[in-house]
């Protein structure tokens, strides 16, 4: 069988554990001009699968398994959060292997470089490599060499809705070999071409001649792949395109769905932690006594900047942490919104800035006449999924089982293993279904917290932290501020654009802590005053406008920020967005055509402005009648929102939120709807709220009646409409969330005239 070679395994260090991924192995990229191309070829660069498989299965390749009794088992690499990655990239792949959807199951990926998320490594190269390096990645030589060392060095993340672009050919070359190997075994049975043969759910026939795929399995190993691997003209399979029932579901309904939370093992404990104020913060003092007055207490364990305490059930763990009054000492700066809000503006107004867009020339293009200037800024918004931050670990013979939801499962192992100062070849990870993400997952410290605690203890224990350390110890999406100036010419024409944008280097110290493992002070003082090109996302402007310039002005803002869904998409197209129609408004031009105006080059997002504006009925936003418009292109996505909202009695009233959306050809309709509305919901929360101002180090959002969310009663009437495409597929996941803030400010301003230039719109939450 030619489907995986026997090769040479990934590197070993002197301790027997794989090297970690770190920066460093992206900073060789950097050199790669400078000769390390040659050296490239003494690195190992393939590898073979480790899928376990019982008596029956016969593995073909890293994605699938197929049993002798027809189960087809896919192998899925990326954490399901909900966004129906476990239904999606088996579709992709059934439909090209001919399986009987009834027949098909999912299971997670174990750590291997061939499941390593080369599109995103790619992405992700600039923050990756050192600060001012950017253009490097524009280079193709260094682009390969990146994309190499993300699979040599096991880059397994899921974020940026990369899962569908990144492995959907994967998926599909996967199940076109298996395929064509259970056809040739079938072939050779019936002495016939294979060629001849056709394949459906899960049938291979010749004539009246057919063979189930369990039948063939153990033959089907045995036979050699054509080079290349001939794949099946499109549409010529029955799944892609159907609502085929998600694969994650029925579990999930009868509650047999295992995640971090629902494990179970003998002789189990359950652990609470509290963590100190955001800073550079230890553990000071804590009452011992008070907590053995709990019933169920067993112990503590003490890290350096956190307490946990034990006991045989959480809810014992919590109380005792209550009785044991711990007690934190925070030197230096403490996370404070007046100094957050002073040190972005500083940077806005006096920093040095970045220029990572430029497009024409802009200067001189601004005169007191001509000019408008507009500020924005935007608080520090949670992540807040249902379940909180969940781990359970045993630690028995020198080595560690962890069970839990992680969206970087390599850099969870390594957390795990650093804290115990073992090889990471010594942890066992089993990645688990995950409450809800939003990009919190991306974060691993629980790793290390539940591996200490399970190593004190001897025995089995799940570690949960309660929804206040959730929201108190977060990664904030970047607290933020912009400063918008358009130069305007006759007939309400933009002549130059300026948008410059202060926000702390996020994606930059993610990488850090991520990869590099560093804490989370260090990462945030490692990165001060480094530009980041992710702060400045969504901003490469869709409009046809001659003279542009986009800057990223670095500010410390002392709380640790990351990836949150969209990124600094959310806030920057609300500043673009809101203030184009600012400018439509001085214009004098309803928002509709004064965008279109500038519509050259942009056919689909077009196509989604006029499709919204029909379907929603666009009256211009005239006449105080609460219609309010905006859109976005984001990674090969494109959406038009129309929101029609007023001031009702208890603040914001939203009646109708209309989009229309063009994200290529559609694998799974109705997964696609439920992730463009689920997107379009939360940008409404972020409109709301969502967000946290800061006091003494601390949130003052603590819990989630702090955050201003809406509730199932305020959510108004979605309507979705998608353009009919056979662009290549592209990831959807966040595309719902950037564009809907701006079209409900733009709708109040209709409504009011009033506007709301602040993410939330109403102001400090809590």
């Amino acid at each position: 069988m030619a489907v995986e070679p026997d090769i040479e395994r990934p590197e070993q260090s002197s301790s027997g554990s794989n090297l970690g991924l770190n920066r460093r192995k992206f900073l060789i990229g950097g050199g790669a001009l400078g000769g390390l191309v040659v050296a490239w070829a003494l690195w190992p660069r393939s590898y073979t699968p480790n899928v376990a498989a019982t008596e029956n299965e016969q593995i073909f390749g890293a994605f699938l398994k197929i049993s002798e009794d027809g189960q087809v088992t896919v192998v899925v690499p990326q954490s399901e959060m909900g966004q129906g990655v476990y239904t999606v990239l088996p579709q992709i792949l059934a439909d090209e292997l001919g399986a009987d959807w009834r027949t098909v199951a999912v299971e997670p990926a174990p750590i291997n470089p061939l499941y390593s998320n080369r599109l995103l490594a790619e992405q992700w190269a600039e923050s990756l490599m050192p600060a001012g390096t950017e253009k490097l990645v524009e280079n193709a030589a260094v682009r390969w060499v990146v994309q190499n060392v993300a699979i040599r060095e096991q880059f397994m993340v899921t974020a940026d809705s990369t899962s569908i672009p990144a492995f959907a050919e994967s998926f599909r070359e996967a199940g076109a070999a298996a395929r064509i190997l259970l056809t040739k075994a079938a072939a050779t049975k019936w002495d016939v071409a294979w060629e001849s043969c056709t394949v459906e759910n899960g049938i291979i026939s010749n004539g009246d001649k057919k063979l189930r795929f369990g039948e063939l399995v153990r033959d089907a190993i045995t036979q050699n792949l054509p080079d290349p691997v001939p794949l099946r003209p499109a549409g010529t399979g029955n799944l892609i395109g159907q609502d085929v029932p998600r694969l994650d579901l029925p579990s999930k309904l009868d509650g047999s769905a295992n995640f971090a939370g629902d494990i179970r093992l003998p002789d189990m404990v359950f652990a609470a932690i509290r963590q100190g104020p955001i800073g550079d913060t230890r553990l000071k003092s804590f009452n011992r006594a008070g907590a053995s007055k709990i019933t169920g207490f067993i112990d503590v364990v003490e890290g350096d900047k956190w307490i946990a305490a034990v006991a045989t059930n959480w809810w014992a763990a919590n109380r005792a942490l209550d009785k044991m009054s711990p007690v934190f000492e925070t030197r230096g700066f403490m996370a404070d919104s007046e100094k957050i809000d002073t040190a972005l503006q500083e940077a806005l107004d006096d920093g040095p800035g970045i220029r990572f867009v430029s497009r024409g020339e802009t200067k001189g293009a601004f005169t007191k006449e001509n000019v408008l200037q507009a500020r924005y800024h935007a608080d520090a918004a949670l992540h807040a999924p249902i379940e909180t931050r969940t781990a359970t670990a045993e630690y028995k013979d020198g080595g560690l089982e962890l069970w839990m939801a992680t969206q970087a499962p390599v850099a969870a192992a390594q957390a795990a293993a650093s804290m115990l100062h073992i090889g990471q070849d010594r942890v066992t990870l089993y990645p688990m279904l995950s409450g809800g993400s939003f990009d919190r997952n991306l974060d691993n410290d629980i790793a290390g917290q539940v591996a200490k605690i399970a190593k004190q203890m001897g025995r089995p224990v799940q570690l949960v932290w309660s929804r206040a350390e959730d929201l108190m110890h977060d990664h904030y999406r970047a607290p933020s501020q912009a400063r918008l100036d358009a130069a305007m010419g006759k007939g309400g024409r933009v002549e130059a654009l300026q948008i410059k944008i202060a926000a702390p280097p996020s994606a930059r110290e993610q990488v850090r802590r991520l990869f590099d493992g560093e804490d989370t002070v260090t990462a945030m003082r490692s990165t001060i005053g480094d530009a980041d090109i992710k702060s400045v996302a969504g901003l490469d402007v869709p409009y046809d406008i001659a003279n542009l310039t986009v800057d990223h002005h670095s500010a410390f803002v002392g709380v640790p920020t990351g990836n949150w869904r969209s990124n600094a998409h959310s806030s920057n197209i609300f500043y673009l967005e809101s203030f184009i129609d600012e400018l439509a408004a001085k214009a004098g031009i309803e928002p509709l055509s004064f965008r279109m105006q500038m519509m050259n080059n942009q056919p689909r997002l077009a196509r989604c402005l006029t499709g919204v504006a029909a379907m929603a009925g666009w009256d211009g936003g005239l006449d105080s009648s609460g219609q309010g418009l905006a859109c976005h292109s984001m990674r090969g996505g494109y959406i038009a929102v129309i929101a029609s909202a007023s001031r009702g009695a208890s603040g914001l009233a939203v009646r109708r939120i209309s989009a229309t959306v063009d994200i290529g050809r559609i694998i799974h309709p109705d997964i696609a709807r439920q992730q463009i509305e689920g997107g379009i919901v939360f940008g409404l929360a972020m409109a709301l709220g969502s967000a946290t101002r800061f006091q003494n180090g601390l949130p003052t959002a603590k819990r989630l009646r702090d955050l201003s969310l809406p509730r199932l009663a305020e959510i108004p009437p979605l309507q979705i409409e998608f353009i009919r495409s056979e662009e290549e597929p592209v990831g959807y996941e966040e595309l719902g969330v950037p564009a809907v803030a701006p079209a409900v400010a733009n709708a109040l301003f209709s409504a009011t005239g009033v506007r709301l230039r602040q993410l939330p719109l109403f102001g400090e939450v809590s």
